[in-house]
């Protein structure tokens, strides 16, 4: 009964982000509002990270089976997307080397403010 607690507070959450997907005008997917909410809810506690913790790392755990359907759409595509597959490898590659590079930059910079703070709190 605690994993369909935790599974039904996980998906209420990503039913928020569905709602709020339609309600404000940006261009955001409700997967990340949904994640937004949960990091909030976690945040602040009001939501415990015990009460999704199970659940929530038997789902990544089985995220890897969620690609499967697109895979097979991608297969079933081929047709359509060979004429414009040299494009979209070339941005697909473009793409994760920038993202690789602005996530280690934002760890550098934590890192850096972490340290920051250390060492001003190591010397009062």
């Amino acid at each position: 009964m605690k994993y369909v607690k935790q599974l039904f507070l996980i998906l209420f959450i990503s039913f928020l982000g569905e709602i709020l997907k339609y309600v404000l005008p940006f261009p955001v997917p409700a997967s990340i509002y949904g994640l937004l909410i949960l990091f909030i809810c976690l945040e602040t506690g009001w939501l415990k990270l015990g009460s999704v913790e199970e659940t929530a790392k038997y789902l990544v755990e089985i995220m890897p089976l969620m690609f499967i359907p697109a895979g097979v759409g991608l297969l079933e595509s081929w047709g359509a997307l060979q004429p414009v597959l040299l494009k979209i490898a070339v941005i697909t590659v473009i793409s994760t080397i920038v993202v690789m590079i602005a996530a280690g930059r934002v760890t550098q910079c934590i890192i850096r403010i972490r340290r920051r703070k250390e060492e001003v709190g190591g010397h009062e």
